[in-house]
């Protein structure tokens, strides 16, 4: 579970403070090799080979957060189609800030939820804080 979130990345509620993007999933959480996109871009650069952990998962998470950065982007239909064609699904996009309370609340409540966090300051001129 996310405690918070801080300029240094994603703290967890043990304290472990986790410096770039990740994934959370059935109680586990990954490092991600995925970047934020820098101020006023885009998600272009992601691409579906940094989805694909999602295709062996069992069972597939019933819903997914993505949390894009400091503010929510729209995700490319490329990779909707793909997460579709393999179970994962539907995809809710917010800002990172967000996702990880979404995800929280989500998890909490036994819910079946992953979260794909872009965590960093990829031109190192935003930083994540709540709205």
């Amino acid at each position: 579970m996310v405690k918070r979130m801080t300029d240094a990345g994603v703290e967890l509620i043990d304290g472990l403070l986790i410096p770039r993007s990740c994934i959370f999933l059935d109680g586990r959480v990954f490092l991600w090799n995925a970047s934020p996109p820098p101020k006023g871009g885009n998600l272009s650069h992601l691409t579906k080979d940094m989805f694909e952990m999602f295709e062996v998962v069992v069972p597939k998470p019933e819903l997914l957060i993505l949390g894009t950065g400091p503010t929510t982007l729209p995700v490319p239909p490329e990779i909707r189609t793909y997460l579709s064609s393999i179970g994962v699904g539907p995809i809710d996009v917010m800002d990172t800030w967000n996702a990880c309370s979404t995800f929280n609340m989500l998890a909490e409540e036994g819910r079946r939820v992953a979260a794909a966090l872009l965590v960093g300051k990829s031109d190192g001129t935003w930083k994540i804080s709540p709205p």
